[in-house]
């Protein structure tokens, strides 16, 4: 009975998974990608009738449990485009950090899947109470023993034990490092999760000193020049603006011709702007901002897939660290849970010295459907700035355009208004106007951004950029984009601008780890070699950073010998051993990571008078 109903659970999560690896007529051809794909579940079963005696029961309820995976990756896949990955499970540690008011509004409104579970869970409940025991209570030890074995073995697979990489392999299964998705339709999404986790933990990033050496011993000589600037103008204010999934639409079918971006546009004439290449799409916020905030391509670090809930406590190199060594005073701020991604602790290693977060904004910040509108995160921006003092560097995270776009917003007449193409109809038709709605207050908050911004006798450089796409993956199989590109390899929108500036405009696509090298040149600070490195080499490596999945683009020998060597300069920058080889171009040397003791640590410093911010020293 046992091995009947193990084979029907392997013909089962075959039919489940639906990948053309591990369809159940591939049992006569291919059995092997079957059964691993199964076996993870198998041995959970296995080990649930060793504790419950009850073989349909134990069966069962292991089916249940896959299939509610199987249904969380339908909802991923829906929403952004791509299955899950081993880091995505790091997600429900976020449930209980204000995750979880923006992690429903991703679940089926439809009331079927919830009557379907509570079914399921109905029929297991009288399987427990009508299934007789298929043996005895006392065993002699056997349960015992064979309950340890199942569990150690079941342990192993989600600790990532080596062995199993003998078995979920690419030579036994088939697996394409570069892409989830194709894994996944060959190998089942379970061997997906299993292979991609060994990868991630058995194929750590290893640095290459001797290539990183080379590479900046050929730039030397032109990264002196850089560094050597001297900076004889006063330092700057800041305002960088993370903006919730923003973009242009006009990179899409049906809205080329259109102006739903005029500040964008009209600041854009007189500053730096173009196409912004981010390592996300449709979500993973965390990614586009470590990179932004640390000058580190994700791209050269594939174990680190969401880093703020990876990196611990450990300091990190950052562009706030910089501007921390010049005297700014630095402040994030974000109207949402500061748990949510784990940010009061990364901002901390990142070196933020406060974190302005929903609790401190005042009690009555609007909302405008789902989030905090960006109106608040404007207001709360323009009381941090201060017209005395050392110069300051705010970066602000917007949420008012987040998704999910089925949420109701403020003005619907408004919403209903907006024009969208034909053939986009139904859900699809509502959810863009929901995110146009949004994105167009962002647009609207940034010219008013920037018009109090330039009447400041200040100085003050403003720095506006999305996150990442929204994710409208219907509308974009529908409409499609003007370039007839992939989704996930879309660029988005960036802008960086002084308000006050007449200059002629400048195009320049770019990606969001060179954005802090950029920002620190356009502030007159130039002695990071690090950063000034990133100026020289990153511009020929832009359009290589996609998101998970994204088909990446044709490149010459050079280009990917230049890409190599950068991986070892930012696996070794990561680790705190990039500055011996960079001291030969000379600049000033970044602050040496604390000691790894308790009293070294960041700890949360007293809040500034007539401030509820959190402070971090």
């Amino acid at each position: 009975m046992l091995l009947v109903v193990s084979c029907v659970f392997v013909l089962l999560a075959g039919l489940l998974d639906g990948g053309q690896g591990v369809l159940p007529l591939r049992m006569l051809d291919q059995p092997r990608f079957l059964i691993a794909n199964a076996l993870p579940g198998l041995l959970f079963a296995c080990l649930l009738l060793a504790m419950t005696r009850r073989l349909l029961l134990s069966f069962g309820l292991a089916y249940l449990l896959l299939a509610l995976v199987y249904g969380i990756n339908a909802l991923k896949v829906a929403n952004l485009g791509t299955p899950l990955l081993p880091a995505d499970f790091r997600m429900v540690g976020q449930l209980r950090k204000g995750g979880t008011h923006l992690l429903a509004g991703y679940l089926p409104h439809s009331p079927w899947p919830y009557l379907a579970l509570i079914a399921g869970v109905l029929v297991l409940v009288a399987a427990w109470r009508l299934e007789p025991p298929l043996f005895a209570r006392r065993t002699g030890g056997k349960r015992l023993v064979a309950g340890g074995v199942l569990a150690l073995l079941l342990g192993s697979v989600f600790a990532g034990w080596s062995g199993w990489a003998k078995v979920y392999n690419g030579h036994v299964l088939w697996m394409e490092p570069w892409s989830a998705a194709s894994t996944r339709v060959h190998a089942g999404l379970i061997s997906e999760l299993v292979m991609f986790d060994l990868q991630y933990s058995l194929h750590k990033p290893k640095p290459d000193r001797a290539v990183a050496e080379q590479l900046i011993d050929r730039s030397v000589d032109s990264l002196r020049k850089r560094v050597d600037t001297p900076n004889a103008a006063a330092l700057p204010d800041i305002v960088v603006i993370q903006s919730e999934s923003f973009f242009d639409p006009t990179i899409t079918n049906g809205y080329a011709h259109t102006d739903l971006t005029p500040n964008l546009h009209r600041l854009a004439a007189h500053g730096t702007s173009g196409g912004l290449y981010v390592p996300t799409f449709g979500g993973g916020t965390i990614r586009t901002e470590f990179e932004m905030l640390t000058g580190l391509s994700l791209r050269y670090f594939d174990n680190l897939q969401f880093p703020y809930l990876q990196m611990g406590r450990k300091q990190v190199p950052s562009l706030v660290h910089v501007l921390d060594e010049h005297g700014y005073e630095t402040v994030a701020v974000h109207g949402n849970d500061p748990t949510f991604w784990n940010r009061n602790t990364a901002f901390k290693s990142l070196g933020f010295q406060r974190f302005v977060s929903q609790a401190d904004f005042p009690h009555d910040a609007p909302n405008d459907g789902k989030y905090m509108a960006d109106s608040a995160m404007t207001d709360e921006i323009l009381s941090q700035l201060k017209d005395s003092g050392p110069p300051q560097f705010i970066f602000a995270i917007s949420i008012e355009a987040h998704g999910p776009y089925d949420v109701e917003p403020k003005d619907t007449a408004a919403r209903d208004a907006i024009a969208v193409p034909a053939g986009i109809v139904g859900k699809d038709k509502t959810e863009l106007q929901n995110y146009i709605y949004h994105m167009q207050h962002a647009d609207q908050q940034l010219g008013r951004l920037a018009d109090i911004l330039a009447k400041r006798q200040r100085p003050t450089l403003l720095l506006f950029y999305g996150d990442h796409l929204p994710a409208l993956t219907d509308v974009y199989r529908t409409n499609g984009f003007v370039n007839g590109g992939d989704m996930l390899a879309q660029p988005g929108t960036w802008l960086l601008v002084d308000p006050r500036s007449t200059a002629q405009p400048v195009h320049e696509d770019t990606a969001a780890w060179l954005m802090p090298g950029q920002l620190l040149d356009a502030a007159g600070i130039h002695d990071d070699a690090y950063y000034a490195l990133t100026q020289q080499i990153g511009p020929q490596l832009v359009t290589l950073t996609r998101a998970p999945g994204a088909p990446l683009p044709d490149v010459d020998d050079a280009t990917r010998q230049l890409d190599q060597s950068m991986a070892s300069v930012e696996q070794l920058r990561m680790n705190h051993k990039l500055q011996p080889l960079l001291a030969k171009v000379g600049g000033k040397a970044p602050t040496p990571p604390p000691a790894t003791t308790a009293s070294s640590a960041p700890v949360m410093a007293a809040p500034a008078a007539g401030s509820q911010a959190q402070a971090v020293r």
